[in-house]
């Protein structure tokens, strides 16, 4: 009877020191110390920890991401811009487009690039003439930020376009009434014009802007006084122009910079050589080669 229960016990004590091989093994590797099922092959295997399921969320999102760009016909997928700085930089009036008396007034700064080492650019898009459905879509498919800088003779016919453009997170920003040039206006038209448009935004969409662009980026200091009594804080205006043909520059070197502002405008096939979306393409098309993201004006102001 000896032998049999010997017989027992050592197997007993064989099985006891599997699990605690197999327990061991599995401490050795981080894991817990249960004994665990045999896994899948490799590339089978579900993702459990937090990091690696991160990991696959955002590859399964980038992937994604390169078809909404593939289907819009972009050469790439766009960059993604850094986070905003927690402290905004300080903005100035550029060297050369001072008015008199312009610090010593607290007139609003005008600026063409936002003071930043980050390879970002701004896209600004002008007056409201084209209200084009698709480019709405595109913008909101690629999650591109940009600005808009309206006039009323030219946004009245619909309003609710707009009012989609705010909804999905665009700034609506002061381009003026009836966008003419500002410097041959006395003060008081010119105030009308911009006071004016404060009001309409303000009725229209809740809120009463802080930017004002000057139409065809001319002032003086009249129009600069107008716009700080209208509530304006800041007139920032363009160092590049993107077209849907071409770009224009202000700098000598035609390079776009980091912290460059860059204008465009609502325009279809009744102007241009193509949609508001081709004008898209290109602008994304190059500041992606280059290696630059597009980033939200308003978030460093």
């Amino acid at each position: 009877m000896r032998a049999p229960r010997a017989r027992v016990g050592i197997a007993v004590l064989v099985a006891v020191a599997v699990a605690v091989a197999v327990i061991a093994s599995g401490c050795a590797q981080g894991e817990s110390a249960e004994v665990r099922p045999a896994r899948p092959a490799l590339g089978q295997q579900l993702l459990k920890a937090a990091p690696a399921r991160a990991l696959d969320s955002y590859a399964t999102k980038l992937h994604a991401y390169a078809k909404v760009a593939k289907r819009w016909g972009l050469a790439g997928v766009p960059l993604a811009p850094p986070a905003p700085p927690a402290k905004k930089p300080r903005i100035t009036t550029r060297r050369g487009f001072e008015v008199d008396g312009h610090e010593e007034k607290g007139l609003p700064p005008v600026f063409t690039t936002i003071p930043t080492t980050e390879k970002i650019v701004f896209l600004t898009i002008d007056d409201g003439a084209e209200k084009d459905p698709a480019f709405l879509r595109m913008m909101s498919e690629l999650k591109i930020p940009y600005t808009a800088f309206l006039s009323d003779y030219l946004v009245k016919g619909d309003y609710g376009y707009f009012k989609n453009m705010q909804d999905a997170g665009v700034g609506l920003n002061n381009h003026t009434l009836h966008h003419p040039y500002l410097p041959g206006l006395s003060y008081a038209r010119q105030k009308h014009e911009i006071c004016g448009m404060q009001d309409i935004i303000e009725k229209r969409y809740g809120k009463r802007p802080t930017l004002f662009r000057p139409p065809f980026g001319n002032y003086n200091e009249a129009t600069l006084r107008a716009a700080k009594s209208c509530g304006v804080k800041y007139a920032p205006i363009w160092n590049e122009e993107v077209f849907v043909d071409r770009w224009d520059y202000r700098e000598w070197d035609r390079k776009i910079r980091p912290g460059d502002i860059v204008l465009s405008h609502f325009r279809g096939r009744a102007e241009w050589k193509g949609t508001m979306s081709d004008m898209i393409r290109r602008f994304l098309n190059k500041v992606t080669a280059e290696g630059y993201a597009v980033a939200r004006l308003e978030d460093y102001l």
